[in-house]
Parts: structure tokens; C-alpha cells; sequence
């Protein structure tokens, strides 16, 4: 099973991760990242490139089945306004032993980071905004897949 779906709805965890404990395996991995309030931030704005970004998000997920022996991976993200305290991105994958599922979750949320073209902005409580730019610490954390 590899599932992606790119949605300007909230996400709910327990439908992102659907299917994943059914697969026969013995672990399920997920990760949650939340919009948080980084200096007065009150949401943030995703866009992304309809398509393109699917595809990159499937080539992440297919990469991620070469590595490990994986029976499913997920990766559900927002796009549009994100509020402070909602999910902005849920990543699982299933397999038949905790070790797979726990790197390829780890691997598939560092590269998502530098690897799909997502373009986020930050909105702040006295009306500006301003666009994210790429952080090295992405990188990094990216470049140990490599």
C-alpha cells in the first residue's frame, strides 16, 4: 500500500494512517508535524506545485520501499491556511519489524523537507507575513539519507 493525498481539509491522524496496522505487519511508524507558534506566528500557508508534488512525494515513498522491507507507506499534507496547533503533515509507513518502519518514517519526513515543492508562509498576529526560507538544518538532517 503506498498512499498520497495532498488536501486543503484538516487532517485527521486516524484516517491518514487508515489501512497501515492492517497489512500484516508487526510495527507502525507515523510522524505529526504541527503548525507551531515560532515568534508570534498565528498560521502558516502552504502551496505546493499540483502534480509535480505528488509525484516527488511517490518517488520518496518509492524510494523508502527499496531501502526497507515495507508492507505500506503514507504521507498526507495540508495545503492552504494552517492554524497553530493543527497537523500540517502525517507520515507512516508499516512493516513486519519496528527497525524498517522506524527509519523509513525518519526517511521519508527529512526528505520531504528538501525533496517536494512545498512553499510555506508564515502569518503573524500584528497582520504580516512573511515566506520560509530553506533551513539548513533541513539539509542536514536530509544529506544523512545520501
Amino acid at each position: 500500500m503506498k498512499r498520497v493525498l495532498i488536501s486543503g481539509e484538516p487532517i485527521s491522524e486516524e484516517v491518514a494512517l487508515s489501512g497501515l496496522s492492517d497489512l500484516g505487519g508487526g510495527a507502525v511508524s507515523s510522524f505529526t508535524g504541527i503548525s507551531r507558534d515560532d515568534g508570534g506566528v498565528t498560521a502558516i500557508e502552504l502551496e505546493h506545485y499540483p502534480g509535480m508534488t505528488e509525484s516527488s512525494l511517490l518517488r520518496l515513498i518509492d524510494e523508502a520501499f527499496a531501502r526497507w522491507a515495507l508492507l505500506g507507506a503514507a504521507i498526507v499534507h495540508r495545503i492552504g491556511r494552517v492554524a497553530v496547533g493543527e497537523p500540517v503533515v502525517v507520515v507512516g509507513a508499516a512493516s513486519r519489524h519496528r527497525a524498517d518502519a522506524l527509519e523509513a518514517t525518519a526517511f521519508l519526513i527529512d526528505r520531504l523537507k528538501t525533496d517536494a515543492p512545498f512553499w510555506k508562509k508564515e502569518h503573524y498576529a500584528d497582520g504580516t507575513s512573511v515566506w520560509v526560507d530553506a533551513k539548513s538544518s533541513d539539509d542536514d538532517r536530509s544529506s544523512r539519507w545520501s
